[in-house]
């Protein structure tokens, strides 16, 4: 069983940065695939950021050249950087995991881009 705990949300201006973290209880190089989803209100749940255990990544068009996701396996964490942030950005991000052949979520945590 993996658990998983986000970080790192807030309330940031239109433009701005901020840099999610999700902090796994296995070592990440024995979860085939991590990522980031989102979800706002009256919306599903949509796909931000993955990244395989062989390194590949993937991105949401909407956020292609805006976030980068990266891992530390030392530490068992995957990071979401999100730079130039737009209000459309707001949305719980959700941390995911895919090992051994089952989904797992975290908490996840609030991201808000206001002016």
């Amino acid at each position: 069983q993996v658990q998983l705990v986000e970080s790192g949300g807030g309330l940031v201006q239109p433009g701005g940065s901020l840099r999610l973290s999700c902090a796994a209880t296995e070592r990440i190089f024995t979860i085939d695939i991590m990522g980031w989803y989102r979800q706002a209100p009256g919306n599903q749940r949509e796909l931000v950021a993955g990244i395989s255990s062989g390194d590949r990544t993937n991105y949401a068009d909407s956020v292609k050249g805006r976030f980068t996701i990266s891992k530390d396996n030392a530490k068992n964490t995957v990071s979401l950087q999100m730079n130039s942030l737009k209000p459309g950005d707001t949305a719980v991000y959700y941390c995911y995991a895919f090992r051994y052949g089952k989904d797992y979520w975290g908490q996840g945590t609030q991201v808000t881009v206001s002016s």
